[in-house]
């Protein structure tokens, strides 16, 4: 499976990772999305009704976690994150707002169009972020 993000996922990792009460994130992030199937990865909140690319919220770490929202497109293996945040700590929040869930789903089809992705590798236990 190929697992790619926007820049708005990219931008809001890094500034987490960086904090000491979010040093579990990298870790997080690897241990769920990567060397999995994608029907192990169909669980979560439905955002939407589709069956083929189902947009879910998902809770990593519990519920004082993270929760990161990711668009799934079965038939071709790839995975989209497109953001995530804390529930607790400095930067944590409890939800996003409905209009920020359909911007970011917006989005995530433009730069789908466009070209306008991160590839997402892991290297030495690290994630490594590609311009598509």
């Amino acid at each position: 499976m190929t697992i790619l993000c926007l820049e708005d996922f990219k931008i809001q990792f890094e500034k987490l990772k960086k904090k000491n009460s979010y040093l579990s994130i990298e870790k997080d992030i690897i241990d769920y999305f990567f060397e999995k199937e994608v029907n192990e990865l169909i669980s979560g909140t439905r955002l939407n009704n589709s069956a083929e690319t189902p947009y879910i919220k998902k809770r990593i770490n519990g519920s004082g976690g993270f929760r990161v929202y990711f668009l799934l497109v079965i038939k071709d293996e790839k995975l989209y994150l497109m953001f995530l945040h804390p529930k607790t700590g400095s930067m944590g929040y409890d939800n996003i707002s409905d209009e920020l869930k359909s911007l970011l789903y917006k989005k995530v089809l433009e730069s789908i169009l466009n070209n306008e992705l991160y590839i997402l590798s892991v290297d030495e236990n690290r994630i490594i972020f590609k311009k598509q």
